[in-house]
């Protein structure tokens, strides 16, 4: 597995990286999950992938995408103030350099399936690490995320507590809530230790493309 970041300078010189990206967000949040979300085709796609986001992705060997999640500034539009405004309660959006936004993290738990001594999926817990990477990257000391809690379970258990912004909401079929998750050396240690790897996971180049 690899571990890379990939930004939208990127976007060009790796087409199939952001179409394998796309397909396993269609299959989750689609056809697993049936979310309300945007498809067009074998791709989940919404707005905010025409922002310049980062993605974070976890890659086989031969390219394929078996986790990934996008990051954005909160400086700009973000999923929280424009499209769950109402996970806010009386709070304001956060819109900071230090606070990015998370969103669209999933993993392919059929082709990434090994599981920890914890029970959850390593492959989680490498996407977690990559998260504190990418944030520290970026300079910041907060993520902002949308999620359900199943998710705030999940996070609490593997030793990164998220902050809730307000009491969660039904949206749909989900019990959704907003929330902070922020920078933290006992954090990153828990999920390196978790995903049984020693130092830094993400790398800032995929992989190069293999020869014609």
């Amino acid at each position: 597995m690899h571990v890379v970041a990939l930004r939208h300078h990127q976007f060009g010189r790796h087409l199939d990286l952001l179409a394998a990206m796309f397909r396993l967000r269609r299959r989750v949040f689609k056809d697993r999950l049936d979310w309300t979300v945007s498809v067009s085709g074998e791709f989940e796609m919404d707005i905010y992938d025409a922002l310049n986001p980062t993605y974070l992705l976890i890659t086989t060997e031969d390219r394929d995408v078996v986790a990934s999640v996008r990051l954005l500034p909160t400086t700009g539009p973000t999923m929280l103030a424009d499209t769950f405004p109402s996970l806010l309660g009386s709070q304001p959006a956060p819109r900071s350099d230090q606070v990015l936004e998370s969103s669209r993290f999933c993993v392919d738990t059929a082709r990434a399936a090994e599981s920890t001594g914890s029970g959850l999926n390593r492959t989680t817990f490498l996407l977690f690490a990559a998260m504190i990477e990418g944030m520290r990257a970026a300079q910041a000391d907060a993520i902002v995320t949308v999620t359900d809690m199943r998710m705030e379970r999940i996070l609490r258990r593997a030793g990164w507590p998220l902050e809730r912004i307000s009491t969660p909401q039904r949206i749909g079929q989900t019990m959704a809530l907003a929330g902070l998750l922020h920078n933290s050396d006992a954090a990153l240690a828990a999920m390196y230790r978790q995903a049984t790897v020693e130092g830094p996971v993400l790398r800032e180049e995929p992989l190069p493309l293999a020869a014609a």
